[in-house]
């Protein structure tokens, strides 16, 4: 579903990414996970067609679309839930749902995976929060929002930007049940996640970006079986010392 060959990109003519290669089968889920500044928010844009890329090659489906804007790869089933959920305060639950549906023309709608009804079956607080302003949501109520804005979009491949962030683990929960649901309806999910536990539980391979660059890539079974191995392409090693702590192992799933 997606083939990222090369990737460079940046901003203001500072590389982010450096010549980075993913292949993201369709139906699975991809993880991406790394500290702050390891570069997952600006490859998330990058595939959105938010940040420009400098050079490389980015595919859809078999498409070049590394030369596409934004709009374009969204009309091409790019879906992007972004960080910090950014719903619009003074838009109520089924205003966000109907703006967000009623993008699409007449034919497209009758013809949609997704409608504010179904999403609101898959995620039933918001209908029970239909009339509320995104001002009155809770940050879960608001990532439960965010994501079924996108499903909207009618997208082929789906990309999550730390969208766990903020949030009480329960709702964290509810968040990693959802995504898993996802590829049975026919998504392609990328996550950019903070930890590798997480991933471990969402995905079916996951990726350590370090410094903009493929640190190691391995599937959700051994990430769960050598957690030394994702902790030390973090980093997490130079850092251990002679104090008693917890292992690494400990460290990398907390």
């Amino acid at each position: 579903m997606l083939s990222l060959s090369s990737l460079t990109a940046g901003y203001d003519g500072g590389t982010v990414l450096h010549g980075l290669d993913l292949e993201i089968p369709e139906g699975s889920v991809h993880a991406v996970v790394g500290h702050n500044g390891a570069g997952k928010t600006t490859l998330i844009h990058t595939v959105s067609g938010l940040v420009s890329t400098s050079s490389g090659r980015v595919e859809l489906a078999g498409a070049d679309v590394t030369r596409q804007p934004a709009h374009r790869r969204a009309r091409s089933g790019v879906g992007l839930v972004p960080q910090g959920r950014r719903v619009f305060p003074g838009l109520t639950v089924q205003e966000h749902l109907a703006l967000a549906f009623g993008r699409r023309g007449r034919r497209e709608r009758a013809t949609a995976q997704w409608t504010p009804e179904n999403v609101k079956e898959l995620l039933p607080r918001l209908a029970e929060r239909a009339g509320h302003r995104g001002r009155q949501l809770s940050g879960g109520e608001q990532q439960m929002l965010a994501i079924a804005r996108a499903l909207l979009g009618q997208p082929r491949l789906l990309l999550l930007d730390e969208p766990t962030e903020g949030l009480a683990p329960l709702i964290v929960q509810d968040i990693a049940d959802l995504i898993k649901t996802l590829p049975d309806r026919g998504l392609t999910i990328l996550v950019a996640a903070p930890r590798p536990a997480f991933a471990a539980e969402v995905a079916d391979r996951v990726t350590i970006l370090v410094a903009g660059r493929v640190a190691d890539e391995f599937s959700a079974k051994e990430l769960r079986d050598e957690p030394d191995r994702a902790a030390e392409a973090m980093g997490h090693a130079a850092a251990e010392g002679a104090v008693a702590s917890p292992s690494r192992a400990e460290t990398v799933f907390l």
